[in-house]
């Protein structure tokens, strides 16, 4: 019998290391071989592609774009999927990210060699409560008919899953809930007071600043910008009182408007760019609170990542951060394009006292435990057995005792 081999399909080749480790390592103890094909030119400012492969993982440059738009680009790539197809025996195709997800859908269904079983995991669909029109307009269609060729489609929040249920997909097909991409708690828990204070030293942090820090790719829908209105806000109302000081951690191509703004704002010295980087649970560990101000997330584990080291989170109210983030309890929910709102939970957060602060660390962690990667890993477990049952059933002809999964979060 050939051996067992999987494909998974990304738009940019930093996908894998940050969200799909797990997966990788289900798929290996099943005995497939993992096949991963992105565009490792994206984000030019990471190069994982050594330490994927270093994983065991057999990788594929496949030219990508990130926009949907870039139809030349995009063709080439289906191009290079079906290739793949053809030149492996693949049996299953697990597709992530808007662009991936179209283009392997498409893949599996436009390859006629062999029937290929295929996975779709919506990390956050961009049609959604309170989205512009044109969303709805151009998104949703796509998703509904792609749905179509879809066997299993899995979901990271609530109200996509409510959306989702509304799809046809592959006749036998199955939906599932995952509870995020898997938190590693043993990364990210609070520190012992002394490591905390021993890292404040290391990074220049004072004992009395209050530090704010920022994950994520500087793009629009990051919207650091919000925070930096909220902070010349707080300055604006009281001159005398020091100013958080404000890290935003992460690259991308609003970089240029970001240092703008905090020019024109006359923010130099307190918000800062402090760039990519990959040692996010130390700085995590300094902050008195991190800021995800995102307009659209699906669910946003960065700040899963914040409540799970204890520290509380100011963030935009989307249906991503609704998932775990409770008014007052573990940080401030408040309108994305809202920068009175974020002042105001920027100040609340500062003024609390030792008992509040500690009270509230408590309940971050909490909120955090539900997305832990063993809840997780115990959905895709499920969801992996159902792929691989189709697939010997479409290859072999060999069906298995399995019992179909269903889709959901361990209770």
């Amino acid at each position: 019998m050939e051996e067992k081999q999987v494909l998974l399909v990304t738009t940019t080749g930093d996908f894998l290391l940050k969200f799909q480790r797990e997966e990788v390592k289900l798929l290996q103890r099943m005995g497939y071989l993992v096949h991963y094909a992105a565009n490792f030119h994206e984000p030019p400012y990471v190069q994982d592609r050594a330490a994927i492969e270093a994983l065991g993982v057999k990788t594929h440059q496949i030219p990508i774009a990130r926009s949907p738009f870039l139809f030349r680009d995009n063709l080439r790539a289906l191009e290079g999927l079906l290739d793949l197809l053809d030149r492996y025996p693949i049996g299953a195709l697990h597709c992530h990210t808007p662009v991936g997800g179209v283009l392997g859908r498409l893949a599996g269904r436009l390859y006629q060699k062999r029937k290929v079983v295929v996975l779709y995991t919506a990390h956050g669909f961009h049609f959604y409560r309170g989205a512009p029109l044109k969303n709805w307009l151009a998104y949703y269609p796509v998703e509904r008919w792609l749905a179509r060729y879809t066997d299993l489609l899995a979901v990271i929040n609530q109200e996509d899953y409510r959306a989702a249920r509304h799809f046809r997909l592959k006749p036998g097909g199955s939906l599932w809930r995952l509870p995020g991409v898997g938190l590693d708690r043993g990364k990210f828990h609070p520190p012992s007071p002394e490591k905390r204070r021993k890292l404040r030293r290391e990074l220049g942090i004072g004992e009395e600043e209050f530090f704010l820090v920022s994950a994520g790719e500087l793009n629009e829908n990051k919207n650091h910008q919000v925070i930096l209105k909220a902070m010349a806000l707080l300055r604006d109302r009281d001159p005398s009182r020091p100013l958080p000081r404000y890290a935003i951690c992460g690259e991308g191509f609003a970089r240029p408007r970001l240092e703008e703004a905090i020019r024109r704002l006359g923010l130099e010295g307190r918000a800062e760019l402090w760039g990519h980087r990959r040692d996010m649970p130390r700085l995590l560990a300094c902050a008195d609170a991190t800021a995800f101000p995102s307009r659209r997330e699906g669910l946003g584990m960065a700040g899963v990542e914040s409540l799970a080291m204890g520290v509380p989170v100011l963030a935009a109210d989307n249906r991503g951060t609704r998932e775990y983030m409770e008014q007052g309890v573990n940080g401030f929910l408040c309108p994305w394009d809202d920068p009175e709102a974020f002042a105001a939970g920027m100040a609340a957060l500062r003024g609390l006292g030792p008992g509040e602060r500690e009270a509230m660390a408590r309940r971050c962690v909490d909120a955090a435990r539900p997305f832990d990667k063993k809840y997780a890993a115990a959905v895709m477990a499920r969801a992996y057995r159902e792929m691989d049952r189709k697939v010997r059933e479409r290859r072999y002809g060999q069906p298995s005792s399995d019992q179909r999964g269903h889709g959901g979060v361990p209770a």
